[in-house]
C-alpha cells in the first residue's frame, strides 16, 4: 500500500479557547462576519464548541484549530487539531 493522504470531508473551525476547566475539554469560541439581512451591515456571531483536548495541551487565550469527529461525549464532538498561536 502506498502513503496517500486522504481528502477529508470533516469541517474545521479555527476559534480561541475560552475555557480550561474540564479534564480533557476546552471551550473553543469561534466567531464569523455575517450580513444582516434587513440592515445589510456585517454583525459578529460567535458560537462556542465543545472539544476533546487528550493531553490537555490547550489553555485560555489560545488560538486553536478544531476538527469534527465522532461523538465522544453527550455535547463534545469535535476535537483538538492544532494550536495555531499560544497565549501572551
Amino acid at each position: 500500500m502506498d502513503t496517500v493522504e486522504r481528502k477529508s470531508n470533516k469541517r474545521i473551525l479555527q476559534g480561541e479557547v475560552v475555557s480550561d476547566k474540564m479534564e480533557k475539554t476546552i471551550v473553543v469560541k469561534v466567531s464569523s462576519r455575517k450580513m444582516h439581512r434587513l440592515y445589510k451591515k456585517y454583525i459578529t456571531v460567535s458560537k462556542k464548541y465543545k472539544a476533546h483536548d487528550e493531553n490537555q495541551e490547550a489553555h485560555v487565550g489560545d488560538i486553536v484549530r478544531i476538527i469534527e469527529s465522532r461523538p465522544i461525549s453527550k455535547e463534545k464532538r469535535w476535537r483538538l487539531l492544532q494550536i495555531v498561536e499560544k497565549a501572551k
